[in-house]
């Protein structure tokens, strides 16, 4: 079956430069995105919260990532009308399938540390010549 490059795109190449899945694939990339689901992993939580257990992320970052997650349909903003306002973010049923994905990664990430660290600090030993037109492909 033949399809059309519109048809493609519907379906999803994210090898192919004008294909909407590549921004999926950047928000669930990026490190903030991975630990804000982390840490709605057990349910809701307020926005100070989300900043005391995302340590290194500032305010401006979070802000960021949550809009777009909610933009993205993977995170619910609910407000309650109280006295101050109270706001709290939760997973959506979307975002709750991202927690085995971005889980598997996070569980990489530690039990290969040691390995990655030692590869990072033999390379950075290592005598290498200058960047040079053979690392580029012909």
């Amino acid at each position: 079956m033949v399809t059309t490059p519109a048809e493609s795109v519907l379906r999803g190449s994210p090898y192919r430069a004008d294909c909407p899945t590549r921004h999926i694939l950047d928000r669930i990339g990026d490190r903030w995105t991975v630990l804000i689901v982390g840490a709605l992993w057990d349910g809701s939580a307020r926005f100070s919260e989300l900043r005391r257990r995302v340590e290194g992320i500032s305010q401006k970052m979070l802000t960021q990532t949550l809009r777009g997650l909610e933009r993205d349909g993977l995170v619910r903003r609910t407000v309650y009308p109280e006295v101050p306002v109270r706001v709290e973010y939760t997973l959506t049923e979307a975002g709750r399938t991202l927690r085995e994905p971005l889980r598997a990664l996070e569980e990489w990430s530690i039990a290969h540390l040691g390995d990655v660290s030692a590869s990072q600090e033999a390379y950075d030993r290592a005598d290498r010549p200058p960047p040079d037109s053979t690392d580029r492909d012909a």
